[in-house]
């Protein structure tokens, strides 16, 4: 056995082993690259090194930001008037409460840009109203955790920030505009499920359709629907680069938060602040743990080999897009989301540019398969969240989610084989 092919067996079985064993993923990459370098005889000195190359970018610079906003803005009161607002849109369909809860995780989603966010902060309002109206606490978990991954698709995403510094020269604003089709045709595969099971269980219709209600609530929105247009025509346009348009947002956040929604005080805003540093501190030390891990692949030609490996099984395009999906989404139910991005982009994006998949349109694919990841067991952190918030065992809760998976996976198709879904609107708008 060589050198490289031992350091690989230590390197994958090690951070496999780990994952198993339920070790914390950073503790996982980290052990398992310094286990690698001391199998190839170099310093230990190459961590602190790849550790700091890692983070030290400017793009990464956004995610930051993209959180602290989410978080003030999640915190500042604008829940209630998105789904005012989505009331005012879906509210008069059959099973209403359902389509208010997925058309307002697409607006949420656009500030937030986190899955868990969203779960939290509208699940706790929409699952006991939605119970008190008579829909069962499963069904409305199940419809809150799937309409939380709108908000890996609809820009501000920090995730799509990660995949754009990881892949090399991709746009930020071409990012964000390609992922608001795909988050509207997710949208309305969940709404289409959710009308189907609503009229089997009869649940009930909300309030008519009224303009003028539609009116008001747009106007109560706008200032936190602003933020959105912010961020994204400022990158698109040229206007900002995407780290000053993140900062930026964050200063008009707090404005928002703090001065017109009124829903923070200067108390509320530094225990934002606090949360944004728990938060930021995981998302910072798994890309820096990352890096060392993505530095040993290279070094050890992982990713070229990976890449004879899986073109060897079959050289039809079509084989190998849903053999990258599989991938992806096996990683999803074993890893978070960060480390997927971190890891798997390096190794399968020459597999996907080599059939045909552009870049961005890859990048909506891997968001999409880690939003489903965090939807399924034995890592499912969105599965978690909404099960402890709706008081709805795992099992029924997942039993729920089936029909809900199946409208993901035929959006993730549709975006896979049909490239205009997600590279439309960054062509036409250059």
């Amino acid at each position: 056995m060589s050198g490289d092919t031992f350091a690989i067996l230590v390197l994958l079985g090690s951070f496999f082993l780990m994952v198993l064993l339920r070790f914390p993923i950073a503790y996982a990459v980290a052990l398992s690259s310094v286990f690698c370098l001391l199998a190839q005889g170099l310093p230990l000195s190459t961590v602190c090194q790849q550790m700091v190359k890692g983070i030290s970018s400017f793009s990464l610079m956004a995610v930051p930001f993209f959180i602290t906003m989410g978080c003030l803005m999640g915190k500042g009161g604008i829940s209630e008037k998105l789904i005012a607002l989505a009331d005012s849109c879906v509210g008069w369909m059959r099973g209403g409460m359902a389509m208010v809860n997925i058309v307002a995780s697409y607006f949420f989603g656009g500030i937030s840009g986190s899955a868990g966010a969203d779960t939290a902060s509208l699940g706790s309002i929409l699952i006991p109203m939605m119970v008190d109206q008579g829909y069962d606490d499963d069904f409305s978990t199940a419809v809150t955790i799937t309409s939380s991954c709108e908000g890996l698709l609809v820009p501000p995403s920090h995730n799509m920030v990660i995949y754009a510094t990881t892949a090399g020269g991709i746009s930020v604003g071409s990012l964000f505009l390609a992922g608001y089709v795909p988050g509207a045709l997710l949208a309305l595969s969940l709404m289409v499920g959710s009308y189907i099971i609503s009229v089997r269980r009869n649940y009930p219709r909300g309030s008519k359709f009224s303009v003028r209600n539609l009116l008001k609530q747009l106007s109560m929105s706008f200032w936190a629907l602003a933020a959105i247009l912010i961020v994204v025509f400022g990158v698109v346009g040229g206007v900002f680069t995407a780290t000053e348009s993140a900062a930026i947002a964050v200063i008009y956040s707090l404005i928002v938060s703090v001065f017109i929604y009124k829903g923070l005080d200067w108390k509320g805003v530094w225990r934002v602040v606090g949360d944004c540093v728990d938060t930021l501190s995981i998302v910072m030390i798994l890309i820096a743990t990352s890096s060392i891990f993505g530095y040993c692949l290279t070094r050890l030609h992982v990713p070229d080999m990976a890449v004879s490996m899986i073109v060897g099984v079959t050289d039809n395009p079509i084989a190998l897009a849903l053999l990258l999906n599989l991938i992806l989404f096996v990683l999803g139910c074993i890893m978070d989301m960060a480390p997927i991005i971190l890891i798997a982009t390096p190794i399968l994006l020459p597999i996907a540019t080599a059939i045909g998949l552009h870049p961005i349109q890859f990048g909506i694919m891997v968001v999409l398969n880690c939003g489903i990841g965090l939807l399924t067991p034995p890592v499912g952190s969105v599965l978690f969240i909404g099960s402890a918030i709706g008081k709805v065992p795992m099992e029924r809760l997942v039993k729920a989610t089936l029909p809900f998976y199946v409208c993901m996976i035929i959006t993730l198709m549709a975006i896979t084989f049909i490239p205009a879904i997600s590279m439309w609107l960054p062509t036409v708008l250059g």
